[in-house]
């Protein structure tokens, strides 16, 4: 299998360099904070507590686990984001088109290589993630799932910040544009609902709406939260350690009743859930990918001054 020769060259330039360690030490200093932070509210909780300490340690997996993926979803676009836009300010982006490789092929050089970093900064984790596996008593397949999650995660970050990147000029710029898609993800998806339930609450309370059991269609309104990142990690989080849905678990803000019907109560049993939100997030990583690749295609732009 040939190996992506932007990747190549990215990794050996980045491996000489003294940058990459110093970002694994920022790395682990900021998880070995969070581990001796978690580990002091820990022996505090237990000293008022007839539990054994050894029971609350499996709480270092969340806890850790969720500090890697905040650092991931911070990180990952700032690289990428520089990726297209970095070559355009040192006005070397022509240059690169200029050879054999597809718009593609550069374009997923420069995702890969951001990813094989993440990833490399997630396995130099793992001592400190083993200790709540095997102090704690949690499966090894937990630790397995957080490496899946790690890369879906970086895959989705680093798709949004390529496809900033290959719309911008500027560097900040893109990293801008990167964050408020971000933004978009995180907040967007959730203003539906948000209105949604202040309607429903107002309509409640001023005795327009007088039954509040059974469904609503209005409640499909949380069928955006499958592309939402939070949603996504809490739900993966609140199955591991309590063995239950945590969407399925949200009540109607206005009446504090639990959904008793219709998709959402379908879609949040098991992990069917998990399985859609996670398509979907590959589904949207590669679309922006490819409108990534369409952007910077030399061949589609010539094409369109010559209709022009």
């Amino acid at each position: 299998m040939r190996l992506n020769p932007i990747v190549k060259k990215d990794i050996k330039v980045q491996s000489r360099s003294m940058r990459i360690c110093w970002g694994v030490f920022a790395y682990e200093l900021i998880l070995a904070l969070v581990f001796f932070l978690a580990m002091a509210i820990i022996q505090q909780e237990s000293a008022y507590s007839t539990n054994n300490i050894y029971s609350r340690l499996v709480w270092l997996y969340p806890v850790l686990a969720v500090t890697q993926l905040i650092i991931l979803g911070v990180v990952v676009p700032v690289r990428t984001a520089s990726a297209i836009s970095g070559e355009k300010e040192r006005q070397t982006f022509d240059i690169m088109m200029t050879t054999s490789m597809t718009p593609f092929s550069v374009i997923m050089g420069k995702v890969m290589t951001a990813i094989v970093q993440s990833m490399f900064f997630v396995v130099a984790s793992m001592p400190v993630m083993a200790l709540s596996f095997v102090i704690g008593g949690m499966s090894w397949s937990y630790l397995l799932w957080f490496l899946a999650i790690a890369l879906l995660v970086s895959l989705f970050s680093a798709s949004i910040g390529i496809w900033c990147s290959s719309l911008c000029k500027k560097s900040i710029s893109a990293v801008i544009m990167s964050y408020g898609l971000y933004v978009a993800f995180f907040l967007g998806t959730m203003l539906p609902y948000i209105i949604y339930q202040i309607a429903e609450s107002a309509a409640y309370y001023n005795g327009t709406v007088t039954t509040v059991t059974g469904y609503s269609y209005g409640e499909n309104v949380c069928l955006f939260w499958l592309i939402n990142p939070a949603v996504y990690l809490v739900e993966f989080f609140v199955e591991v350690m309590t063995g239950e849905s945590f969407v399925s678990q949200i009540p109607n803000i206005g009446t504090g009743t639990l959904q008793t019907g219709g998709p959402i109560r379908y879609i949040a049993s098991g992990h069917l859930w998990m399985v859609l939100s996670t398509v979907m997030f590959v589904a949207i990583s590669i679309l922006f990918l490819w409108l990534a690749a369409r952007r910077i295609n030399p061949i589609k732009k010539h094409g369109a001054k010559n209709k022009a």
